[in-house]
């Protein structure tokens, strides 16, 4: 019966749209899609994961979730590792799992982050 994830949602304050497009659109290089016309005036912005959607939805008692997390598979988490960090983000490694690289980082509103790389193939 369930095939899948179709896409992941993250909170966000009221106003918030473009720190999102520009971090996880500028910054993570995630593509902007167009929302329903009967969806947009509810606010926040959505992208393209890969084969999901990553949905930044706006809401009104907005705070931020600190454990609950969505996980971005990449193919070089050194790399996005250092990009962060050249934006002045501060990502902590994570060794807790043999074979799989990872680190965590806050997007702009406080949302925990996880990017994780395994195998030698980053998969």
């Amino acid at each position: 019966m369930i095939r899948g994830l179709d896409h992941v949602q993250l909170a966000a304050p009221a106003g918030s749209e473009e720190r999102a497009r520009t971090f996880f659109g500028g910054l993570l290089g995630l593509q902007e899609l167009a929302k329903p016309e009967q969806l947009a005036t509810r606010g926040g912005v959505w992208f393209a994961c890969g084969e999901h959607e990553l949905h930044i939805g706006v809401e009104p008692d907005f705070r931020p979730a600190r454990k609950a997390h969505p996980a971005f598979r990449v193919s070089d988490v050194d790399a996005l590792g250092r990009r962060l960090r050249d934006a002045g983000l501060e990502p902590r490694d994570d060794q807790e799992i043999p074979g799989v690289r990872r680190f965590y980082v806050d997007d702009p509103f406080g949302n925990r982050l996880e990017f994780t790389e395994s195998g030698p193939d980053g998969g």
